[in-house]
């Protein structure tokens, strides 16, 4: 199940993530410092062409650039506007993976529908489509494209397949141990699991009671298959896959011993 507020993404070992959908409020907090950066840009870049032709004709160097056409200026001040709308946020969301000076002061970010941060095709593709947004003004076509979908998706998200969510630490981890909590002696094949492989047992651990049961053997055998083919280990006789994945993760945990 999906919320109109969460967007619920299921890995492939079956464990549910949900990341909160960033609404019509927040996202237009961020547009509006944007584009007060934005406008800053323009008053800067102008300042700077007006600065550097007066600085080129006081020191003599402007009679070498007479050949250059006057109605040059008006395309030069198009390539500005240009760069600055167009390309302020994409730029920004392909080094920021997926986020803008305003989306991070808002909070929010551009991801995949994936879960995945965006490339920069993404980030090109989504922001091309602002202008088609912004009309007739004031982003009239994006406003009433949010409030029509359950994910405050604008055309652009559509386009590249994006969704806006917040950026919020995730909620911590605390899975209920069931096995011994002393000190153990720590496998140096446990260094081969990775952190991501190491939160993928920590939410299984932590999440399993909310599961089926058909479908938490399941997942704690896919997981426990993955550790055990990755390091060489294997359980103890007698015991369960839970347990086994509740020692190593405390081995883990303890050494930090991941990569």
């Amino acid at each position: 199940m999906q919320s109109d507020d969460q967007l619920q993404i299921n890995t492939p070992e079956q464990i549910a993530l949900e990341l909160p959908l960033a609404g019509i409020g927040s996202r237009f907090l961020g547009l509006a410092i944007d584009t007060l950066l934005q406008i800053a840009l323009y008053v800067t870049g102008t300042f700077a062409f007006i600065f550097v032709g007066a600085f080129l004709g006081a020191v003599g160097i402007g009679r070498y650039l007479q050949w250059i056409p006057v109605s040059w200026a008006p395309a030069i001040g198009i390539l500005l506007v240009f760069c600055v709308y167009w390309g302020y946020f994409a730029f920004f969301e392909i080094i920021w993976k997926g986020q803008t000076p305003g989306k991070r002061m808002a909070k929010i970010r551009v991801i995949k529908e994936s879960g995945r941060p965006i490339n920069a095709y993404e980030a090109i593709a989504r922001n091309l489509l602002r202008a088609v947004d912004g009309l007739p003004g004031m982003y009239g076509v994006g406003i009433v494209c949010m409030i029509l979908n359950s994910q405050n998706r604008r055309l652009g998200d559509y386009v590249a397949g994006t969704v806006v969510v917040h950026d919020k630490a995730t909620e911590e981890i605390k899975p209920e141990w069931n096995t011994i909590t002393e000190p153990v002696a720590t496998n140096s094949q446990l260094a081969l699991v990775t952190s991501e492989e190491l939160v993928l047992i920590e939410t299984y651990l932590h999440r399993r009671a909310e599961m089926d049961l058909v479908l938490r053997d399941q997942v704690a055998y896919k997981i426990a298959s993955r550790i055990m083919e990755k390091t060489g280990l294997q359980r103890e006789a007698n015991q369960s896959l839970d347990d086994f994945l509740e020692v190593s993760a405390r081995q883990i945990r303890d050494t930090a011993a991941f990569r």
